[in-house]
C-alpha cells in the first residue's frame, strides 16, 4: 500500500504564512503528478496547486497565485505548499493527492492524503 501523511495545519492570522508538507510512503516505484486540493465547508474540493514530476512545471488555482508556492524533494517522496499572505477564504481542509506507481505494477494510482485543517482567522 501507500501512505500519504499531511502535516503543518493550524491557526493563523490573516496575512500569516504556512508550509505543508505531504510524505509519501508504502511499496513506492515511482510518483508522477503531485498536487494540494483544499475542500472548504459546504464548497466542493477544488485544486490549489500541482507540480510534475520533475517539478519542471507548476500550476495553481487563480485565487492562490502569488501566493501560494508548490515544490517537491523526489529524494524524500515528498511535496510541499508555501502558504503565504493568507486570507480568511484560504480556510478549508487541505489534501494533497500523488499519483503513484507501486512496485510490480504497470498502472498509475491516485492517492490521498487524509487532510489538514488550516483556519485563517484573527
Amino acid at each position: 500500500q501507500v501512505q500519504l501523511v499531511e502535516s503543518g495545519g493550524g491557526l493563523v492570522q490573516p496575512g500569516g504564512s504556512l508550509r505543508l508538507s505531504c510524505a509519501a510512503s508504502g511499496s513506492i516505484f515511482s510518483i508522477n503528478a503531485m498536487g494540494w486540493y483544499r475542500q472548504a465547508p459546504g464548497k466542493q474540493r477544488e485544486l490549489v496547486a500541482g507540480i510534475t514530476r520533475d517539478g519542471s512545471s507548476t500550476n495553481y488555482a487563480d485565487s492562490v497565485k502569488g501566493r501560494f508556492a508548490i515544490s517537491r524533494d523526489n529524494a524524500k517522496n515528498t511535496v510541499y505548499l508555501q502558504m503565504n499572505s493568507l486570507k480568511r477564504e484560504d480556510t478549508a481542509v487541505y489534501y494533497c493527492k500523488a499519483d503513484v506507481r507501486r512496485i510490480g505494477a504497470t498502472l498509475v494510482v491516485s492517492n490521498w492524503g487524509q487532510g489538514t485543517q488550516v483556519t485563517v482567522s484573527s
